[in-house]
């Protein structure tokens, strides 16, 4: 599962999780700690450092790794490049509920897309069954 934090805050030596969201784009382009340093010429360790928060990759490396594949914009800031609504970038709060759908069940769907109905009715708008009449 994808999760969403806060924007990072570098003060104080809490850099915010990014080291999570590097190992996970790692994870996601299932490379080996050594095979994703080769990508941009660091060694291994450096890698390590900084899936630990030990350190932090410079822009030059975030630039290099995003031409890579590596979404630069969400090791940053938890939010991922093309998450987007209604011409915006999604708040942490709307990324969080999208990420939770991640393993939705068909149970699970039908309960959103009832509870979904009733957010719009409440509303007064139409519900999709109501249009498609």
């Amino acid at each position: 599962m994808v999760e969403i934090f806060q924007p990072v805050n570098t003060k104080g030596g809490n850099i915010s999780m990014i080291g999570f969201r590097i190992r996970e784009e790692r994870d996601m382009l299932k490379l080996s700690q050594t095979a994703f340093a080769e990508l941009i010429g660091v060694d291994k360790t450096t890698v390590i450092n900084w899936e630990k928060d030990r350190s932090s990759p410079t822009t030059a490396q975030l630039a290099a790794l995003s031409a890579k594949g590596v979404d630069g914009l969400y090791i940053l800031t938890g939010i991922r490049q093309g998450m987007m609504a209604a011409g915006k970038p999604l708040s942490i709060r709307q990324a969080n509920l999208l990420n939770s759908l991640e393993h939705a069940t068909d149970s699970d769907w039908a309960a959103i897309n009832h509870m979904a109905s009733l957010i719009e009715q409440a509303r007064g708008k139409p519900t999709p069954e109501q249009t498609a009449v």
